[in-house]
């Protein structure tokens, strides 16, 4: 398969899944603040800070406000990880690649972009209750995964797909747990508290694990829940569960059985295994903030590593012409 489609195919997944995170987060987060006291810096900050885009609304924004976060992850289109520019990356990506993917698919993608374009006209970022165009951006997000899973041949191209998809979906797991781990308990005496609760029951629900969750282990504990999401191997949007499905699916394009053929191989191969062979508890010890920072580290690295494995080829192609 050429460089070029597979790195298409690997950044449409990839942002269409940023996106649907994206709405996730935000929809939680009003529905949380609905019933908190009204700080919204409190309430806000955090959201920003767990794309990593911090810095970025700085430099655009001098207050924090409701209305301009919502803004700035759902719309703005300086900001390159908001909704708004996901889509229209991905269309971008779905575009280089539109004799490699389905009509449906395509259409699919088209009909939320022109969607998330017309609601950037209405700005509905400044009204009450946004939750609708966050819970249309995720039935829409959700759509797509089943049209391309149902009409796309199991090829390279749909593990490509589905590596995007999984890599982006372990980061944005570990991003949401950090924060609410080192921010959204502001004080250690609130640990267990009503509060405390409220915010597990949140992150939860955030990242669509609350049902789950609460079928397997019943009451809502910090140890248990950071268990769930760190190392359950069938929940599908843990972090072992998303890296054990893109391992499956990177052996697939290589053929290969048993080790490793490239640095992508060994280093999301190592990653799982670190995952696998830890627990909780050993987790607590290291700390839980500095374990996710250093896997994210590690997650980077394997972003990296697929990057100069697979498609770094097409760049080099385009410097010699």
């Amino acid at each position: 398969m050429l460089s070029r489609v597979a790195n298409s195919m690997y950044w449409m997944n990839r942002y269409i899944e940023r996106a649907e995170n994206y709405a996730r987060f935000m929809d939680v987060n009003f529905n949380l603040s609905l019933e908190s006291p009204p700080d919204t810096q409190e309430q806000w900050k955090p959201l920003v800070v767990i794309t990593g885009d911090w810095p970025l609304y700085q430099s655009l924004y001098n207050t924090v406000d409701k209305n301009k976060i919502i803004y700035f992850l759902g719309f703005d289109p300086k900001n390159p990880n908001s909704i708004y520019s996901s889509i229209s990356m991905a269309r971008e990506n779905a575009r280089a690649i539109r004799p490699e993917i389905t009509r449906e698919v395509w259409e699919q993608i088209n009909s939320m972009y022109f969607y998330v374009r017309a609601s950037l006209g209405k700005k509905l970022w400044k009204s009450k209750d946004p939750r609708m165009f966050f819970k249309k951006i995720k039935e829409d997000c959700q759509l797509l995964y089943g049209i391309f899973d149902a009409t796309i041949s199991r090829s390279d191209g749909w593990h490509f797909g589905k590596i995007g998809q999984m890599i982006e979906r372990a980061d944005k797991t570990s991003r949401v747990m950090d924060v609410k781990y080192h921010i959204l308990l502001s004080t250690p005496q609130d640990v267990g508290g009503s509060l405390d609760l409220m915010q597990w029951a949140a992150l939860l629900k955030s990242v669509s694990a609350y049902d789950m969750y609460r079928k397997k282990y019943g009451r809502l504990t910090a140890l248990k829940i950071s268990e769930f999401l760190i190392l359950d191997k069938r929940f599908p949007r843990s972090i072992l569960c998303c890296l054990i499905q893109a391992e499956q699916s990177l052996k697939e394009i290589t053929g290969n059985t048993a080790g490793f053929s490239n640095e992508a191989e060994k280093k999301l191969g190592k990653l799982k295994s670190e995952l696998e062979f830890i627990d909780i508890n050993e987790i607590v010890e290291i700390g839980l903030h500095e374990y996710l920072d250093g896997y994210q580290k590690q997650l980077n690295a394997v972003s990296t590593s697929l990057y100069n494995s697979f498609f770094v080829a097409q760049v080099q192609l385009q410097v010699q012409q």
